[in-house]
């Protein structure tokens, strides 16, 4: 019989160490992508004065407290914290209070209702030790279990965790990041649009008077009446302009409003005019390592860290496992008995070592999907990389040559309004017609409103330049 059971514990042992030989290879990634070391200045400071505008950092505050993404987003940190405490605990034994009761009736040809049958027989036992029949089990106690992490797969499994939560809180100050920039964007599109919408007004005006001169020299016989239908064309065109404008000013208002999780209602915002001066020159080139702590370049790689954790914990999930169940407390056949000490104290422990045989194909193909997913991962971090800094040189670009472009453009609207007056008054004194007016009118209120654009542009560059090099609002705090 020992030799037996001896050669049951060795066949036993032996499948264990085949199973625990018969792991998968580990995680092996591609070289990531070279990333160049500068020592440029460039910071987030750079752009204060973009934020200090009183009217967008309240706008701003308002979004980042009531923008229901940004909840929602908070929402997902909790989530990812509670999973981490799952994980964080799960090396931990379980203990359950258990409460159980049953019955069995045990054939009179079998081992339980044979022995139960002679025991009843026996001299050595007393009358509350007999064993009825069918036979009553009732335990009040304590049960536990505990899987003794000898791989390091819980481990694993909390390093993944831990990692997605780091990542989600990432991905919320990713999201706080778009929504400063969202925000700042529209409202600096906005105040263009109040300041085209002021050029329109003025352009009216003006408009409207040339077209009282040309009714006044018409009714002298200095002009016909090709020439005031020529003149009241143009008002109406520029008329019809500043509705549209005003149009766009509700719908970015409405846009904005949306962002700050609130209905549709007036926005306040600074008036800006076409004197103002622009925000300093960005000077630099790309800081390497204020790109790497971009969120989501951060998010990238806490989830290749979770990835990898990942295949680990597949990969330990071939080994053999350990998981001992203790168990201790009151148990007796008849209700009676049950809280009866000592004699119906009852404890015990087993140990299990198993080791997975058949469902390997299961866990074949779960580090199959691990592996694939810490594949996606890497690359996703390494598109991460290259998307910042074509994000950062492209938005450079653009704040120079808008600004660069201001400059110019600013000089072209001078010169067009000298040109306009220059007009008027050749066109009142006959040396000009009337055609050469309305050109110059026209190509005046162009340029204004190029001009205008061009400034729009140069913000919406330093609002697009602040986001690829990691945002968030701090510089106005």
């Amino acid at each position: 019989m020992n030799k037996r059971i001896y050669h049951y514990i060795l066949s036993a042992g032996m499948a264990v160490t085949a199973a625990a030989c018969s792991t998968q290879k580990e995680l092996s990634l591609p070289e990531r992508i070279t990333v160049p070391v500068t020592t440029d200045t460039l910071s987030l400071s750079s752009f204060s004065q973009v934020f200090n505008d009183p009217y967008l950092q309240g706008l701003i505050d308002t979004a980042l407290h009531n923008n229901f993404d940004l909840l929602s987003a908070a929402q997902r940190v909790a989530v990812a914290q509670a999973n981490l405490m799952m994980a964080k605990n799960a090396w931990l034994p379980s203990l359950n209070l258990a409460l159980s009761s049953g019955v069995d009736k045990y054939a009179d040809y079998t081992l339980n209702g044979v022995g139960n049958f002679d025991t009843n027989l026996s001299p050595n036992i007393s009358k509350d030790q007999h064993i009825p029949g069918p036979t009553p089990e009732y335990f009040a106690g304590l049960r536990s279990s505990w899987e003794i992490d000898l791989w390091g797969k819980l481990k694993s499994q909390r390093q993944a965790s831990y990692a997605r939560f780091l990542g989600s809180e990432q991905g919320r100050r990713l999201l706080v990041t778009q929504i400063v920039a969202g925000v700042s964007g529209l409202y600096y599109e906005l105040t263009a649009m109040d300041n085209e919408l002021a050029i329109i007004q003025r352009n009216i005006t003006l408009q409207e008077a040339a077209v009282a001169t040309v009714h006044i020299q018409k009714a002298g016989g200095r002009a016909t009446e090709l020439a005031v239908q020529q003149f009241t064309a143009q008002l109406l065109s520029t008329k019809a302009l500043e509705f549209g404008v005003k149009q766009e000013i509700t719908s970015l208002e409405n846009q904005l409003n949306a962002l700050m999780g609130r209905l549709p209602q007036p926005i306040s915002r600074t008036t800006i005019t076409g004197t103002q001066t622009l925000p300093a020159a960005v000077k630099g080139g790309i800081p390497s390592s204020l790109l790497l702590l971009r969120p989501d370049i951060q998010r990238a790689e806490l989830e290749l860290t979770a990835a990898k954790a990942d295949v680990k914990a597949a990969r330990a999930a071939f080994l053999p496992s350990l998981t001992i169940t203790p168990y201790t407390g009151f148990n007796a056949f008849k209700a009676g008995l049950l809280f009866q000490s000592p004699g119906s104290i009852a404890w015990g422990a087993v140990g299990n070592l198993t080791a997975p045989i058949f469902n390997k194909k299961q866990l074949k193909a779960q580090y199959n999907i691990s592996t694939a997913n810490a594949y996606t991962a890497f690359y996703d971090y390494q598109q991460a990389i290259v998307n910042s800094y074509q994000e950062v040189a492209s938005a450079l670009n653009k704040v120079d040559n808008q600004q660069q472009a201001f400059a110019l453009k600013s000089n072209e609207v001078l010169v067009l309004q000298e040109a306009v007056s220059t007009a008027n008054i050749l066109f009142t004194t006959g040396y000009a017609n009337y055609l050469e007016v309305i050109t110059a009118q026209k190509n005046v209120l162009e340029a204004e409103l190029a001009l205008v654009t061009t400034r729009r542009n140069v913000y919406q560059g330093l609002v697009s330049l602040y986001r690829a090099l990691g945002g968030g609002f701090n510089v106005a705090q």
